[in-house]
């Protein structure tokens, strides 16, 4: 709830006579090109540059810079009013506690209590830095749902850096530099983000000639090899010598690389090797590689820490805390004073597990929010505009009907629907394993299509990595990067363990999850979300998601702890929700028995 007080603190700067950036705001609103979403992670990201001085939350929050509450107007005794007085961090851990929720309650009655009984006990700032990672640098986390336009986010932070750091070059609260970490294991995805950062027009938030200076001297790098140049003993990795090229550069500016955390920078972090050199020859030869491949490792992280203003950007930030990996590089590199700051990005702010907090010897609080979220947009305020509009199905029938029905709706529903471009709507369904999908769900879709007349294998795409029994299609690969073209022909996508994270196919129309394992319990409403990108005109777009008990349980719990929401509010903007008779006569020639989906969709309140 960090988020709150800062958003407040912001919009008192962004309406007071001397905020210098007011005209610079306007211009990017009167373009019409930046979604709202986005606008308001400028405004808070430029609050927290100039006039917050790029300093770590917990410091900001432990001199009160946030703070607006009036003691005198408080409630409580004499040893506490005294404490909050005199203690900015006290008065910034009660406004934190006290501030309210999205459901009007206060956010942590207990810390609250706490510093009402035992004011003199509490660890204040200990607690606030405690909140905020321990970490000692600008950690900036803005949690905007998929479909907002994250990467061009990200485009538009860096512009407005280098804008900044080029009419002040030695103030070091603007970055020159940037590297950009893509999700976790999603190689796929980095060329589409590269893509999207070099396709954005600087236009859009600069007037020229600004804007075109800028994007002039932006370099863009993409750090994708994963092996040594060349097959001598000489420790060359290909990523550090693309780095080093720059960094030998004087007064460098303008770098923006792309790149995988798991793959390039955190392979074999764990990994230490204290060894004499001259001693690697009387090593084993899978021991040889393994130095090799370890030192190639450490001179691509020694070569990032030499970059110089380096602002780091990260992608589906939440894996950073799954994998402390990412966490303990980042620290490293920012033990250094040419290291600027890390800006986190993800539609899912709550951490698993939470975080325990020690308040008191006798309390600890559990905390399931990043605490260094600075913009929390609401996944419910981008349906209808920025994302399609979902329909919610659920029912406790067994997986094959489920996804028979959700077939058979889809194509009832949009077998004519074709976006702008001639691209096809599309269904996914999630399968728990290789396994279940050839075996199961394929001869189901398959089946299914026979029947309504449909051409499956034409229309089917079966998407896995393959095992000993069921290999890999050849041109699946392909059939699944190229969805969102025009040349597709493909309409039900079958998918294992892809097509979770950073699959940008808008043309994904609807998706299924008919069992319980069809993917991680903890990312129902994320892979739920997965069709809900906007292609036209999100206020005319629908989409359908069809679910088994289990998994609709999952979605409703997770947007109510997530995105302070339920399924029923989630699935019930449509106002044309009633079925006509003319397409229950379409149905009936589907096979789709009339029942009235009313019944079958999930009510939670």
């Amino acid at each position: 709830m960090f988020y709150k007080i800062i958003e407040r603190e912001r919009d008192n700067w962004l309406n007071s006579p001397g905020c210098v950036i007011t005209e610079l705001i306007s211009y990017i609103e009167h373009q019409h090109k930046m979604r709202d979403a986005q606008i308001e992670s400028i405004k808070t990201y430029l609050y927290l540059k100039i006039e917050c001085g790029n300093r770590p939350l917990w410091e900001l929050f432990a001199s009160g810079k946030f703070n607006s509450t009036n003691v005198d107007d408080l409630e409580v005794n004499r040893a506490t009013r005294e404490i909050l007085e005199s203690n900015p961090a006290a008065l910034a851990l009660w406004e934190y506690a006290t501030i309210p929720d999205e459901n009007g309650n206060i956010n942590s009655p207990k810390i609250r209590d706490a510093i009402k009984k035992s004011p003199d006990s509490i660890d204040y700032v200990g607690i606030i830095k405690e909140l905020f990672f321990n970490v000692r640098y600008p950690d900036y986390l803005f949690s905007i749902p998929m479909g907002a336009g994250k990467t061009y986010l990200m485009a538009a932070l860096i512009y407005l850096n280098l804008y900044f750091a080029i009419a002040e070059p030695d103030n070091p609260i603007f970055a020159h530099n940037f590297i950009l970490f893509v999700p976790s294991g999603l190689k796929s995805s980095i060329v589409p983000s590269l893509r999207d950062i070099q396709n954005f027009n600087p236009l859009w938030i600069l007037p020229d000639p600004a804007a075109s200076q800028l994007k002039n001297i932006i370099q863009y790098e993409w750090l994708q090899e994963s092996s040594s140049a060349s097959k001598s003993n000489i420790v060359k990795n290909p990523n550090a010598r693309k780095i080093s090229f720059h960094v030998a550069k004087q007064n460098l500016m303008g770098l923006v690389a792309v790149t995988n955390a798991e793959k390039v920078i955190l392979d074999r972090v764990d990994k230490d090797f204290d060894i004499d050199e001259s001693l690697l020859k009387t090593l084993s030869e899978e021991k040889q590689k393994e130095y090799l491949a370890t030192i190639q490792a450490n001179e691509l992280r020694e070569q990032i820490g030499l970059i110089p203003g380096l602002c780091i950007l990260i992608d589906e930030v939440h894996h950073a805390s799954e994998d402390q990996k990412l966490r303990k590089v980042v620290n490293k590199w920012m033990e250094q004073s040419n290291f600027n700051s890390v800006l986190g990005f993800s539609g899912t702010p709550n951490m698993d597990p939470p975080a325990r907090i020690k308040i008191t010897e006798d309390l600890t609080v559990k905390c399931t929010q990043y605490a260094n979220v600075v913009t929390f947009y609401p996944l419910i305020k981008g349906i209808g505009n920025f994302l399609k509009i979902p329909v919610v199905r659920h029912s406790n029938l067994d997986s094959t009907e489920i996804i028979s029905r959700g077939l058979r709706e889809f194509f009832e529903r949009y077998a004519d629907t074709v976006y702008s471009g001639g691209v096809p709507a599309k269904v996914a369904v999630y399968a728990p394993s290789i396994k279940v999908l050839e075996e199961e769900i394929y001869p189901t879709a398959y089946a299914l299509c026979a029947e309504m007349g449909i051409n499956p294998t034409e229309t089917i795409l079966k998407y896995h990595k393959g095992n000993s029994t069921y290999r890999v299609d050849e041109d699946a690969q392909f059939e699944f990067s190229t969805l969102d073209s025009p040349t597709s022909m493909k309409r039900i996508i079958l998918l294992v363990g892809i097509g979770r994270e950073g699959w940008n196919c808008k043309s994904l129309t609807g998706v299924i999850l008919s069992q319980r394992n069809a993917c991680p319990q903890n990312m129902v409403l994320q892979i739920s979300c997965r069709c809900l990108r906007e292609v036209d005109n999100a206020k005319c777009e629908t989409a359908l998601i069809w679910l088994n008990k289990f998994n609709a349980e999952k979605l409703n719990q997770q947007l109510q702890e997530q995105q302070y929401t339920t399924i029923t509010e989630f699935g019930g903007k449509r106002p044309e929700d009633i079925i006509s008779r003319k397409r229950y006569s379409r149905m009936e020639k589907l096979g789709l028995p009339k029942i009235d989906f009313y019944q079958i969709r999930i009510n939670y309140n």
